[in-house]
């Protein structure tokens, strides 16, 4: 898919998402560029993980667009639609690996599903992705023998099978120790600079804020309080950006 390198990865227009008569995204308006980490921040509640998941389409907006790559998603079970899921990789809070499969198992799924490549190929891409997140040594093991650190790297892993050049991560500290969690820090920063791609981070981890962070997008109240710069939201002395980042200090 072609496309001007200077066009947004992902464009948000006028979201608006409602959970019955809840209104839990109330205009939402933000764009993500190539190649940034773009964190999603905000109190409990606010809407972060309801605005990953409407971006990558699995809540329908009750208005609103969100164009992927230029193409909005209308269509799940559509070529053009289908094209467009390829390219994004999502790691989700809990990892959601298979416990009956093996790790290599795993993170074949998206290659059995989504090419025609040989057996062969696939085992060699897996264990090459393995490698990349650092733990070719998993390749045979069952997710339950696995700390939460390493089913996290597993499960990222699996959502580069495909490479792709969007990766959304819902909270991928959740539940982690601070090495652990810094090291998963460590490898988004480096998958950025070695393959080029933009992640998109929902958090409330401050240290992992501050790690990768190029931009934030604050929701406060189902709306973007703020949408720019890591550097300028810490600058800013009140209101509940900055009481955010006060009461994440001192916990």
């Amino acid at each position: 898919m072609n496309m001007n390198t200077n066009s947004p990865v992902v464009s948000v227009e006028h979201l608006i998402v409602k959970y019955g008569e809840k209104t839990v995204l109330d205009g939402v308006n933000t764009s993500f560029a190539a190649s940034e980490i773009r964190v999603i921040l905000g109190g409990s509640g606010c809407g972060k993980t309801t605005l990953l998941r409407s971006i990558v389409g699995l809540i329908k907006p009750y208005s609103g667009r969100v164009k992927i790559f230029g193409r909005q998603l209308v269509d799940m079970e559509s070529d053009a639609d289908a094209e467009v899921l390829r390219k994004i990789g999502v790691l989700f809070q809990n990892g959601a690996l298979l416990g009956s499969l093996t790790v290599a198992q795993n993170v074949a799924l998206p290659l059995e599903m989504h090419t025609n490549l040989p057996p062969k190929v696939i085992d060699e891409i897996v264990r090459y992705k393995l490698a990349q997140v650092e733990m070719p040594h998993a390749y045979s093991l069952f997710p339950g023998e696995l700390s939460g650190g390493m089913r996290k790297r597993a499960a990222l892993a699996r959502a580069l099978a495909l490479d792709p050049p969007l990766l959304f991560c819902d909270e991928p500290s959740a539940g982690l120790d601070p090495v652990t969690s810094a090291g998963l820090d460590s490898l988004l920063l480096r998958l950025r600079e070695t393959l080029g791609i933009t992640v998109v981070v929902v958090t409330h981890e401050l240290l992992s804020i501050e790690a990768i962070a190029d931009k934030i997008l604050f929701l406060y109240k189902g709306k973007p309080l703020f949408d720019g710069p890591y550097a300028q939201a810490r600058a800013i002395g009140e209101g509940p950006v900055a009481d955010f980042f006060l009461r994440k200090e001192t916990k």
